[in-house]
């Protein structure tokens, strides 16, 4: 990572990232997000077609009580200061992913499974939206191709039709074209907005819930990567 945390006041530093990866990892069950996942998330809603309110979006993050007002002011605050990062990062064109990190047989290796769960969460909260857009209009999918390609590969979404493994190359490729995607996708909908036939087909999570039937996403071993 050539650029320096310092350029962003509001990101956090390596100390504060361990600190959240911890408490994250602590109080995390079986298909909940880790710092990759909630990473992905909020760099979704960053570049997502509406504003989503963190009472909306910590439900996908937060599972249990805090053992006292002070861990939760906490852990309010670090999660407060990585979403407020990641615009900040945008801004300058120095945006990262935070990735999970697998054990292989080789050793570990970077992943962008978690990221990419915690991406489709944030499209998941705008679902009406997202999925009429795409369907109107092609060029919206043509930026994401990246990172659903990335997306499909891990297992975290499935496609229509085969899909042939990415090799370490395209998936290194894909990967380092996540911030130029996330960039593209936030002009996009600068650029067209969402429209009152689409705002008014939006279904908001609390009025609609579905049973997944994809399953739990994959569980990853590691820790976080910046």
């Amino acid at each position: 990572m050539n650029t320096s945390k310092t350029d962003w006041p509001s990101s956090l530093d390596d100390n504060e990232l361990d600190e959240l990866d911890r408490y994250l990892r602590g109080h995390a069950g079986d298909g909940d997000l880790l710092l990759d996942g909630v990473h992905g998330m909020l760099s979704g809603l960053a570049v997502g077609p509406l504003h989503v309110l963190p009472e909306e979006w910590l439900p996908e993050v937060l599972h249990e009580p805090f053992a006292d007002e002070e861990e939760g002011n906490r852990v309010l605050a670090l999660l407060a200061k990585l979403n407020d990062s990641i615009s900040a990062e945008l801004d300058v064109d120095a945006y990262e992913p935070i990735l999970g990190e697998v054990d292989t047989d080789t050793g570990p290796i970077l992943s962008a499974a978690g990221w990419c769960e915690g991406f489709s969460r944030a499209i998941d909260l705008r679902a009406g939206l997202w999925e009429k857009r795409l369907a109107d209009d092609p060029q919206l999918m043509e930026l994401l191709g990246p990172v659903m390609a990335l997306a499909v590969d891990e297992g975290v979404l499935s496609a229509e039709a085969d899909f042939a493994k990415l090799s370490d190359d395209e998936y290194d490729e894909c990967l380092a074209q996540v911030p130029m995607v996330l960039g593209a996708v936030n002009h996009y909908w600068h650029e067209h907005p969402a429209t009152e036939a689409e705002l008014e087909a939006e279904v908001k999570p609390s009025d609609e819930k579905e049973e997944d039937s994809s399953g739990p996403p994959r569980q990853r071993s590691g820790h976080w990567v910046h």
